[in-house]
């Protein structure tokens, strides 16, 4: 991936969420961490045009968040903090196919790209269950599934682990850790992001860290002693 911000910035209401930043992402996983309300959410919704920059443009692989918004969301999928947000259909494999559809992918090829994804997971057994029905590990596997059946190159997940029982949380950490396609994730859970390569973080509304991930989360740790 190659992500650029170029003085990108936002203001809501009055209140600056993202101060003016200049910043190029590349690599396979960049960690994102700070406290509540520090902007990380702000960040990450900027890199796939979820939130518009008021100041500033943002480039991802190449296209412009803002004139090229179509583009960047296919190349760049978002799971969100609150996965059962996203599934809009009650059966699973349905959801997918869904999406799939809105895609413009070939009517012929849905199921089968639907059912290799399930199966990529690991939760082909969850295919026809209901959304209601899943746990919360699950509900993240199934977000994560529909977020990734269309094929983006990035990744975006917004805590991945959150409210999980260690072993969900464990489960979806090592999917994580597993996929192909490049990863950015914002998470409190600092073991969850301890092997990946860069982590940024945020305070107040500016970058204040950026580096290896040891060396990041122990100056967030030495901040909140």
């Amino acid at each position: 991936m190659k992500i650029e911000f170029r003085e990108a910035g936002v203001t809501f209401e009055g209140r600056t969420a993202l101060h003016p930043l200049t910043l190029t992402l590349t690599g396979h996983r960049v960690g994102i961490i700070g406290l509540n309300g520090s902007g990380k959410t702000t960040f990450a919704r900027l890199i796939n045009g979820l939130t518009k920059p008021g100041t500033g443009t943002v480039i991802v692989n190449g296209r412009d968040t803002v004139k090229e918004l179509a583009a960047v969301n296919a190349d760049a999928g978002y799971v969100f903090q609150s996965p059962q947000n996203q599934i809009i259909l009650p059966i699973l494999q349905d959801d997918i196919e869904l999406g799939l559809k809105a895609r413009g992918v070939a009517k012929a090829d849905i199921a089968a790209r639907a059912e290799s994804t399930l199966a990529r997971l690991g939760i082909t057994h969850l295919a026809r269950r209901r959304a209601h029905e899943l746990s919360g590990g699950e509900l993240q596997l199934a977000a994560l599934a529909a977020v990734l059946a269309p094929r983006p190159s990035l990744v975006i997940l917004d805590e991945p682990t959150n409210q999980l029982d260690l072993r969900n949380r464990r489960r979806v950490a090592e999917t994580i850790d597993a996929l192909q396609e490049d990863v950015i994730a914002i998470s409190h859970d600092l073991a969850t992001l301890a092997s990946f390569e860069r982590v940024l973080l945020f305070h107040e509304g500016r970058l204040i860290g950026d580096g290896p991930a040891g060396t990041v989360i122990e100056q967030y740790e030495a901040m909140n002693r």
